[in-house]
């Protein structure tokens, strides 16, 4: 356990990527035929968050969690937490939430961004992994 947890958290970013997959929704999940997760990306709508939905706004992989666009939390008192206001330029600490518990619904999942590498288009993924269960062993 000591060895597995320190192999986690002390991983290097590339892999951060790959550990901070999100699920796909059910109708993108019958679209890609094999894929039942994929890395998170900014611009990504995703939602389940409490019956919420948004846009990813930020990836922060030191602290292994994204910031969604109109996900607030409410706090003890009544009133919301902090977040980034663009109307009042104040720049205050966005809610956090770990990858692994919204799910992919829509947005530029399946859309080609070709700028950076990490952004290439995500149906090249999609295809891979179409290949691998193909031939795996398996899947006969």
């Amino acid at each position: 356990r000591r060895k597995s947890r320190n192999a986690h958290f002390s991983a290097p970013c590339f892999i951060h990527r790959k550990i901070m997959s999100s699920a796909l929704s059910k109708e993108l999940r019958t679209r890609t035929t094999c894929a039942r997760s994929l890395p998170i990306r900014k611009d990504d709508e995703v939602g389940k968050y409490k019956g919420r939905e948004g846009k990813v706004t930020q990836i922060y992989r030191r602290k292994w969690v994204i910031h969604v666009d109109r996900v607030r939390r409410d706090k003890s008192n009544g009133a919301t937490a902090a977040t980034a206001d663009s109307v009042h330029r104040t720049l205050l600490a966005p809610f956090g939430i770990h990858p692994s518990n919204i799910v992919i619904s829509s947005g530029s999942c399946l859309n080609a961004l070709p700028v950076l590498p990490l952004r290439l288009n995500r149906s090249a993924i999609l295809d891979r992994k179409n290949r691998k269960s193909a031939t795996s062993r398996w899947s006969r």
